[in-house]
């Protein structure tokens, strides 16, 4: 899982998209972060609506990033959409966790999700995300759309890295527990 998210834990402002706080940190570095994490990237996830607002941002973009974008295997997660039209979206209708499940065992680069944060919480669940990195972003935004859902159950997360960058932005990346004690 690839997010933004601020120091009061929201990935998103009150409103849907109301991301413009990802402007207070971007520049050459996370740039560059994105384009070297596309290179492990071999399909992305979504649910409907990061979906929804990644195709009409990125599918009219230009430059490296958009290319990767637009080019990318990508799964949308959704009941309620009729189809898929972005560039090389499959669309999954039924149990994300199920589908996700057998992607992982197949060979090939890794997956990632973006937003997503109903997707995300559904997979977390399910023990099917093997590693979280977050760009903490020096901003409360007082309210929001959290990152992590309510759960009844807690998660123990072992620190993997943690880099600061010039603008302001920790780079965080986490695994569970569970995966890492799992590693040889």
């Amino acid at each position: 899982m690839w997010n933004m998210v601020t120091l009061d834990g929201f990935f998103e402002g009150p409103k849907s998209w109301d991301i413009d706080w990802h402007e207070y940190v971007w520049g050459d570095e996370l740039e560059q972060l994105s384009i070297d994490q596309s290179k492990s990237i071999g399909i992305l996830l979504f649910g409907r609506v990061t979906y929804q607002g990644m195709a009409s941002y990125w599918s009219t973009a230009h430059g490296e990033i958009a290319d990767f974008m637009n080019s990318v295997p990508k799964i949308v997660f959704s009941r309620t959409l009729e189809r898929a039209e972005w560039k090389n979206t499959r669309l999954v209708k039924e149990n994300a966790a199920k589908e996700v499940a057998r992607l992982k065992q197949e060979p090939g680069k890794d997956l990632f999700i973006f937003g997503s944060a109903n997707l995300s919480s559904t997979l977390m669940r399910d023990g099917l995300i093997d590693e979280y990195r977050l760009g903490l972003t020096p901003v409360i935004l007082g309210e929001g759309n959290p990152l992590f859902k309510l759960s009844p159950e807690r998660m123990k997360l072992t620190l993997v890295e943690a880099r600061p960058l010039k603008a302001g932005c920790v780079i965080l990346r986490y695994q569970p527990e569970q995966t890492v004690k799992g590693q040889a």
